[in-house]
């Protein structure tokens, strides 16, 4: 692993990389200090995060990193790009015109990423009113008046797209993955902290070493079933028939196509977590009836919230999946390089059956995501500590931490290098 490790700060490239994502997750944690001007923190932390808004406003604080409960610039995280994404990608989906432009290849994935842009900065805007207007009433505004109102909402919004630009950088210039990297930033910054309050409880005797122990017997098992698999994946054998050009006999090779069990990654879970944030925030904000029952029914943690997000993983896996795999596109490439799966014909026949082979190995990926992210639910009435951050927590640093990993692998390996996984 040392020696691994080593190899990294060896290749120059890799080492520029590798120290500019640190770079940019320090920066990330240095703008969670800086506070929203005109804003008494005190009174937020008393007001908004008590009752029923601890634990939605809490939820949002842990993919703010703290940065909602002190109110800082960074208060409302990336979560209008991650909407902003799921919404476009839906529409692509829908609307013939962004289908064509998803293949157009990079000029076309650059329009897409622009209209994603424009998006984030509207819902940024329409959540940054919200809370402002929100913690207006209870008096956390010290001058409630337009100019403050307006520098507040312009704080957040601007903290929300520095946020969007840094994770392009870090797609650009670093090792990729960039908006996950800072929700995994996010994370493990309120790890310390909630680990010695746990900790402490432990020694005042209100949760029992027992309990501690479930909890810790949970976190590895989710974290060696991510690893377990988010490795797993089912080889479709392809084999290439042999070409003569001249006096060269090109092909006659057999491969594989690797078809990942969980294709999507954590990607599901991130979604579904910050798309049902937003019903329970509008409750608290709103002061419509209807809205309110809405939010009161999807409440973290409530039975109706567990059922929607067990749907939406199941969803977003499959939604997800379904854009980074397609199996028309595979099965051309296939036939245009001569290529075949052993018992099957080229053409419609392959695609049939590489979709059939995907959605079968899909359903697995999602059941596990969807069981993962519902065992802490499940466990905290039974052992009486509220660790229901824990699974969802642990599901995203471990698959965000493996994801990169493999990249750092890939970059080894065409140096010839050891890298960290054998």
């Amino acid at each position: 692993m040392l020696d691994a490790l080593k190899n990294v700060f060896k290749v120059k490239e890799l080492r520029q990389k590798v120290l500019f994502v640190l770079g940019v997750m320090v920066v990330y944690r240095l703008g969670a200090h800086i506070p929203v001007p005109g804003v008494d923190v005190s009174i937020i932390q008393e007001q908004m995060f008590a009752g029923a808004g601890e634990e939605i406003f809490g939820f949002l604080d842990l993919f703010a990193g703290g940065a909602l409960s002190n109110f800082t610039i960074f208060a409302m995280s990336i979560t209008p790009y991650i909407t902003a994404s799921i919404i476009l990608q839906l529409l692509t989906a829908v609307i013939p015109k962004l289908e064509e432009l998803s293949r157009q290849g990079q000029e076309g994935r650059k329009k897409i990423a622009q209209y994603t842009r424009y998006g984030t900065i509207v819902l940024a805007l329409i959540q940054g009113s919200g809370i402002t207007l929100y913690i207006r009433q209870f008096g956390a505004i010290e001058n409630p008046g337009f100019y403050s109102l307006f520098v507040i909402i312009m704080s957040l919004v601007a903290g929300t797209a520095f946020l969007m630009w840094l994770g392009e950088q870090i797609n650009e210039y670093g090792i990729g993955n960039g908006i996950s990297i800072l929700i995994f930033t996010s994370i493990i910054s309120r790890f310390p902290g909630e680990l010695y309050q746990t900790f402490t409880l432990v020694r005042l005797g209100e949760i029992s070493p027992l309990n501690l122990a479930l909890f810790l017997f949970l976190a590895v098992l989710i974290v060696a079933g991510v690893i377990f698999v988010q490795q797993g994946e089912r080889k479709i054998p392809v084999q290439y028939s042999k070409r003569v050009v001249g006096r060269k006999v090109y092909g006659g090779r057999s491969t594989h196509i690797p078809m990942r069990v969980n294709q999507a990654g954590v990607i599901p879970v991130i979604f579904a977590s910050s798309v049902l944030m937003f019903p329970s925030m509008i409750g608290e904000i709103i002061p419509f009836d209807w809205v309110n029952r809405l939010g009161t029914m999807l409440r973290h943690g409530s039975t109706m919230y567990l059922i929607v997000y067990a749907l939406m993983i199941m969803f977003f896996t499959y939604f997800y999946t379904a854009i980074t795999f397609n199996p028309e596109e595979v099965a051309d490439n296939m036939k245009k390089r001569g290529g075949f799966i052993p018992g099957i014909r080229p053409g419609e026949a392959t695609v049939q059956y590489l979709d059939k082979i995907l959605i079968r190995v899909t359903l697995a990926g999602a059941i596990f995501l969807t069981v993962v992210s519902l065992i802490p639910y499940a466990m905290t009435p039974l052992t009486g500590v509220d660790i229901h951050w824990g699974g969802t927590s642990l599901l995203i640093m471990t698959g965000v931490a493996l994801r990169t990993m493999q990249q750092i692998e890939s970059h080894l390996l065409m140096r010839h290098y050891e890298g960290f996984m054998e």
